[in-house]
């Protein structure tokens, strides 16, 4: 039953993300990763779009940098600001136990980590997944991380 509440769920999640731009899968059918956001960018603390003269491909993914700059750290560092969860949704793994497609601009850096999160029209209504997690960071956190192998094996 929870498996099929699992799937019900994602399965609008992912409906409602395909028919609004602001959500994305975290790599694209082209193989844009984050929607062209600069990963290194969350870590001074605003999202930016990256641009296609500053990409580095890796592990069959495209990213995009602002800069020079962001584009030698993450060649450097990859592993440093790459999301969480191949940057699906931190809370649809903590909470619900599903990959969900994500808002490029809603995110959190906690203990040096990028988590992402669906924000959008769920239901007709707004849906922000960020708001949940960070009432509860902690219970969220614990669970997305001890969930993530069952899930990032799932399709």
């Amino acid at each position: 039953m929870k498996t099929f509440r699992n799937l019900f769920l994602f399965g609008i999640l992912w409906f409602a993300a395909i028919s609004v731009q602001a959500q994305t899968p975290p790599v694209d059918d082209n193989g844009l990763a984050i929607g062209g956001y600069d990963v290194v960018s969350y870590f001074s603390g605003e999202a930016q779009k990256g641009s296609k003269s500053y990409a580095v491909k890796h592990h069959g993914a495209t990213y995009y940098f602002a800069s020079k700059a962001n584009q030698n750290a993450f060649k450097k560092s990859p592993n440093n600001y790459l999301p969480q969860f191949d940057g699906y949704c931190a809370w649809g793994i903590g909470a619900k136990e599903a990959k969900f497609p994500i808002n490029p601009e809603t995110y959190a850096v906690i203990d040096g980590k990028l988590y992402l999160f669906f924000n959008g029209p769920f239901n007709g209504e707004p849906f922000n997944t960020y708001e949940d997690w960070a009432q509860r960071t902690s219970v969220l956190k614990k669970a997305a991380h001890a969930n993530w192998p069952k899930v990032q094996r799932s399709k």
